[in-house]
């Protein structure tokens, strides 16, 4: 049985879309593809047919893993969240107490993590040292340069 998965509304959707649109235009691509170079003569020695094969094979792997992924989907609840704390779906402000810079991010589930828009996961370094953590607390975060101390500023919710 695979692991639960906690998401947030959009990283469902997300999830759901995605699915959607494997299922919907890549698959019959995929079979498009193959019906066209088998039109192309001797299977035995067409190279075309082989290799759209394998994608249609690659592709209901993908498929696959994300009808699973997406069975075992947990929506969080976001009005159940303690907001003392830093928890999944916690914008936490942070200082770093080397060099004073501040920083902003939202803890969230490691599927959806993307630090261009400030979304890290629980399971990363920072994110785990941060887990459960108040404001004005200090996390020390082990990463393979040292040690990292983080202060707490802050603490939200949208």
């Amino acid at each position: 049985m695979s692991a639960v998965s906690y998401y947030t509304a959009e990283g469902l959707k997300k999830l759901r879309e995605e699915l959607d649109y494997l299922k919907s235009v890549m698959r019959p691509k995929a079979s498009q593809d193959i019906a066209e170079a088998r039109d192309k003569g001797d299977l035995s020695e067409n190279a075309e047919y082989d290799a759209a094969k394998e994608a249609q094979g690659m592709l209901e792997m993908r498929i696959a893993k994300l009808e699973e992924v997406h069975s075992n989907a947990r929506l969080i609840d976001e009005s159940q969240l303690d907001v003392s704390k830093a928890l999944v779906l916690s914008n936490v402000k942070i200082k770093n107490q080397a060099n004073g810079m501040e920083m902003k991010y939202t803890l969230v589930a490691e599927s959806e993590a993307d630090l261009k828009s400030g979304k890290i996961s629980v399971t990363s370094p920072i994110g785990k040292g941060l887990l459960g953590k108040s404001v004005g607390n200090v996390a020390e975060i082990s990463v393979p340069n040292g040690v990292l101390k983080f202060e707490i500023l802050e603490i939200s919710r949208d």
